[in-house]
């Protein structure tokens, strides 16, 4: 699916150039390509921007990832670019220190937005390593569910609605009986 899909390489690749600390594409770079491919699209939907994360205690400095940011739109200038670092993110949240991506991505508001995707660092650009913390299943089944470890249903059914998933992928289903209103 990905590697059939020119600019997503593309992006992967520019990523992958920067060997950044836990670098990863995340969130609808992956969870959209699988939506997409549910439903048959024979072109990618769109992505309003593509987030970036990585892990880099060392420096959470905003001015870093503006510079990453810069680093790879002058790869991929048709790319809106989102640079966080996961290092940091704890802050924004109230939470403990995360002790990497993975765990960092585990608190997101849906569990099949808390996936992430990057080219393996020494090898082709064919072997890919993917964070999953809930696992694949539910992006699969074409569901929407809140985040079972961070339940936040106000924030999730604010974001469902925004972002109009249940028009864009018209099958996908709300995987929580908490929500029904959407």
């Amino acid at each position: 699916m990905l590697t059939e899909d020119l600019y997503r390489m593309q992006c992967l690749t520019a990523l992958k150039a920067l060997n950044l600390p836990q670098g990863y594409l995340a969130a609808g770079f992956l969870r959209n390509a699988i939506w997409d491919e549910l439903h048959g699209y024979k072109k990618a939907t769109p992505l309003n921007d593509i987030d970036v994360i990585y892990f880099n205690p060392s420096d959470t400095s905003k001015d870093t990832e503006l510079n990453i940011e810069r680093a790879l739109t002058s790869q991929v200038p048709s790319a809106h670019w989102q640079v966080k670092n996961q290092a940091r993110m704890h802050l924004n949240h109230g939470h403990n220190v995360y002790k990497d991506c993975e765990e960092a991505i585990s608190y997101w508001v849906e569990k099949e937005t808390c996936v992430a995707i990057r080219l393996c660092p020494n090898e082709g650009n064919d072997t890919f390593d993917m964070l999953a913390p809930y696992g694949l299943s539910s992006n699969f089944a074409g569901t929407i569910s809140i985040n079972p470890r961070h339940p936040r249903d106000d924030v999730f059914t604010q974001r469902v609605k925004a972002k109009n998933w249940l028009v864009t992928w018209p099958q996908l289903t709300l995987g929580s009986a908490l929500i029904r209103s959407i």
